[in-house]
């Protein structure tokens, strides 16, 4: 790949002097460099792609840094981080792991927030913009929004206020006409009809909140994006410019299939195969067909997420029960009060959601849904200890959703179980009860697991022992096996194993009946310590004769660290978790 004009651009000045047909051979250049550099580390392919001249432009016509631009997710970052010093990340594999996925101000001045959730970027340069008043600044302010965010409350709530600023602050609103998976909404339809006719209808939601409106037909022709951003820079009043954008730009098939190639894994651009094949059936899949066998006999299930159907395993729900099945958008804590609505009329909703993103619903957990006791399903999948960036951990879910009253949150640990939870959770109508779904390969043992659980946080005792008693949950529970047999193995201790199943409350009987036999209970969490499980138990032996070891995360921001490294530091490796036990014992 050629990359004569590329080579040349080292910070954002470097692009004011390029001439038209540079600047749109530099965006050819980019867009190879993400091709390339994504399909063999994965990321956000389809957003950044997408992206490529609009970026360019805003470089073009503003000052960056003094001017300050904040991406929305930031998941569209990638030109940006090319044309702010950063190119080698995405042009040289040595460094490709040299920069996060998404806006960094430890790595750039470019760069103002750490961000990688959703509709933020519009509250974000109010606040920019306000500072920028205060100080009597006169700089540029653009928040840069698209792939759905719109939809975020968050954002409405931008866009309340900015609008009346009646100062400097420039929306570019990037309309592919996609979120993550397909728009839901009746402001896309409003943004449709805009597209339709060129910006030009009069049913027109930004100038009905106060907006100077712009509209950009062709949001990937570097030309009239430049025109545009010279008429609105250094504008005195609130404005949006709405550019209608190709979602995958330059790559035919994530031209065709959008959502696919929003975000993906490491593939060979020649075969389309991806480079880590899937090894069968993960657990989204099985709750999906799980579903679809239970929809197709009651109609009053509903399955709710809020833009990632792929990720929580209803691709194909989505498709065969269009009226039991809805997408609200990136708007989790719209989905948990709709959810609690379905629940408080006889309705099965099942609302599923990634760990990460479940952090918005505090709110409507607790005030919406737990405190009426409506029994909806929640489930939560890529709950963890992970390598991914900071803005993505699964570490907080046990905290934020076991410590809540009424809300049951159960852990499975295999296929049985998961399925027997599923059951449980659609037909009961006592509690609202969250599932966490297991995060690794699945494990079937083929034991028929009951779907009763009403008799609350009963922990199921797998086998019995003296001295050390260890709890895994969800998981680890499997981590717990191994630790078990390598305990007995190295030290003779044939210690006690129990799943709870619970993670929301103790089994005080069975927690009782260890002190009789037991010097150390030791838990096992794939989660935070601070609040989490491990908390409960050291809580109820804090005034007994026994003494307790609480293995899991400690309470930090971790940024793209491997497993293994995570593992070493939190002592969860079986080495180390039996070392620690010995040490407890002496």
């Amino acid at each position: 790949m050629s990359l004569n004009i590329l080579n040349k651009i080292n910070s954002p000045k470097d692009l004011k002097v390029l001439n038209s047909d540079e600047l749109k051979a530099l965006s050819s250049e980019i867009r190879e460099s993400i091709i390339t550099k994504v399909s063999k580390v994965g990321g956000h392919f389809g957003p950044n792609l997408g992206m490529v001249e609009a970026t360019i432009a805003l470089h073009y016509i503003f000052n960056s840094p003094i001017d300050k631009i904040v991406y929305d997710v930031s998941h569209q970052s990638y030109p940006h981080k090319i044309l702010t010093g950063r190119k080698n990340a995405f042009i040289n594999p040595k460094e490709y792991k040299s920069v996060t996925g998404y806006t960094s101000p430890n790595e750039c001045e470019h760069d103002f927030f750490t961000i990688g959730h959703t509709s933020t970027s519009i509250s974000l340069a109010c606040g920019l913009a306000k500072a920028r008043d205060v100080k009597g600044g006169s700089e540029n302010i653009i928040a840069v929004i698209g792939d759905g965010s719109l939809s975020g409350g968050q954002a409405y709530e931008g866009l309340n206020n900015a609008a009346a600023s009646g100062k400097n602050i420039i929306i570019l609103v990037n309309d592919n006409d996609m979120s993550i998976a397909e728009n839901y909404g009746g402001l896309y339809k409003n943004l449709a009809l805009l597209r339709e006719t060129d910006g030009k209808a009069e049913n027109n939601f930004f100038k009905s909140l106060g907006f100077n409106y712009h509209y950009v037909k062709d949001g990937n022709d570097i030309e009239s994006l430049i025109d545009i951003f010279k008429k609105v820079k250094d504008t005195n009043h609130p404005v949006v410019v709405h550019i209608k954008t190709l979602k995958g730009k330059g790559y035919k098939d994530s031209e065709e299939n959008k959502e696919a190639f929003h975000w993906v894994m490491p593939f060979d651009l020649e075969t389309k195969e991806p480079l880590f094949k899937s090894t069968g059936k993960d657990y989204a899949t099985i709750a999906g067909e799980f579903l679809s066998q239970k929809a197709r006999k009651d109609s009053s299930i509903v399955a709710i997420t809020a833009a990632t159907p792929g990720p929580v395993g209803l691709g194909s729900f989505r498709h065969e029960f269009k009226n039991q099945f809805i997408d609200v958008g990136i708007a989790e804590e719209h989905a948990i009060a709709f959810a609690s609505g379905i629940a408080s009329q006889g309705g099965k909703p099942v609302a599923s959601f990634v760990s990460s993103f479940i952090q918005r619903t505090y709110d409507q957990l607790s005030q919406d849904l737990a405190i009426n006791n409506n029994p909806a399903l929640i489930m939560v999948y890529w709950g963890g200890i992970t390598d991914s960036d900071v803005t993505h951990l699964g570490l907080f879910d046990i905290p934020l959703i076991s410590n809540i009253p009424n809300i049951v949150y159960l852990a499975p640990t295999n296929k049985e179980e998961y399925l027997a939870m599923m059951e449980w959770g659609i037909e009961q109508d006592k509690h609202p009860v969250a599932i966490r779904v297991p995060n690794m390969d699945v494990i079937s043992t083929g034991v028929e697991v009951k779907p009763d659980f009403y008799n609350l946080n009963t922990y199921e005792k797998v086998k019995g022992g003296s001295e050390v008693a260890i709890i895994g949950l969800g998981s680890f529970y499997h981590l717990g096996e191994k630790v078990q047999e390598k305990l007995k193995e190295n030290t003779g201790i044939n210690a006690t194993l129990i799943n709870p199943r619970f993670i929301s409350g103790i089994d005080k009987d069975l927690l009782n009946e260890l002190l009789d036999s037991h010097k150390l209970v030791i838990t096992l969490e794939d989660g935070i310590l601070d609040g989490g499980f491990g908390e409960k138990i050291s809580r109820f032996y804090s005034d007994k004769d026994i003494k307790v070891l609480n293995f899991g995360a400690s309470k930090e921001f971790t940024d793209s660290v491997s497993l293994e490294e995570l593992y070493e530091r939190y002592h969860l490796t079986e080495e180390l978790i039996i070392s620690d036990i010995k040490n407890a014992l002496k």
